[in-house]
């Protein structure tokens, strides 16, 4: 079976875990210490929510509501503070594309090392890496280390390997496909039969008028709760009437 099932998942962050330690923010820290115990931020509170096999579900809220934490929740790449979460299948995250990526290996050594990464196997990679190398257009330069890619390049590389796994769970977060028009056509195509052989289909997006294209449901989040969770059309209706609301 494949399914995702939340159950009152909390996620933190604590506001100053990232900072950089530099010799400056050291120095100021000394002369300057700071009062009080660092503040911690909740990005989700308490999410329930059940997916099942052949569902499309729309994730949409404003920036900062959760979204992306939710979607690295269901890719176990957070595990829950407290509350669980449960996935039952393969899943296929497609989101910060360049990760895995070795900048000093040659773009077809890249293919096979994010292939790994995303669960497949050496032989399945083989299989497909002609077909992959040839969706991409970079021709010769996949030979050469990807240091020597520009931004679209390496978008490309990263989007044409992403794209060439069989999910059973299909998580995606404002996909964007770089390069001229043509091959921006053919990224849609890509994404669209990955969509269709994917059992669940989970998308976070603010194109509110492409996902009543694509997903039946939608889970409308703020402040990492979920406000409303229904039919796609409904659920966009009432979060462009509360944006209206707070316009005016």
């Amino acid at each position: 079976m494949t399914r995702l099932s939340l159950e009152n998942v909390v996620i933190e962050f604590k506001a100053d875990a990232y900072r950089r330690a530099t010799l400056k923010a050291t120095l100021l820290e000394v002369m300057w210490p700071r009062r009080g115990s660092s503040r911690t931020i909740r990005a989700l509170r308490g999410v329930s929510l059940q997916i099942g096999a052949g569902e499309r579900v729309g994730i949409i809220g404003p920036n900062g509501a959760g979204k992306t934490t939710l979607l690295k929740v269901m890719a176990g790449i957070y595990p829950p503070h407290s509350g669980t979460a449960q996935v039952e299948g393969r899943v296929c995250p497609l989101f910060e594309f360049v990760t895995g990526f070795e900048m000093d290996a040659t773009g077809w050594d890249n293919i096979r090392t994010r292939g790994l990464l995303l669960g497949m196997r050496s032989r399945e990679i083989e299989e497909k890496i002609d077909e992959i190398g040839t969706f991409t257009e970079l021709g010769e330069f996949l030979e050469v280390p990807v240091r020597c890619y520009s931004s679209g390049m390496l978008l490309r590389l990263a989007f044409a390997t992403s794209t060439a796994v069989e999910p059973e769970i299909l998580i995606l977060d404002e996909v964007m496909a770089a390069g001229d028009a043509s091959f921006i056509q053919q990224a849609r195509g890509r994404m669209d039969r990955l969509m269709e052989r994917a059992r669940v289909v989970v998308f976070a997006s603010h194109a509110l008028d492409l996902l009543p294209k694509v997903c039946e449901r939608a889970i409308w989040l703020s402040e990492g709760r979920i406000v409303l969770d229904g039919r796609t059309d409904d659920v966009v209706s009432a979060y462009l009437d509360a944006v209206e609301r707070r316009r005016s």
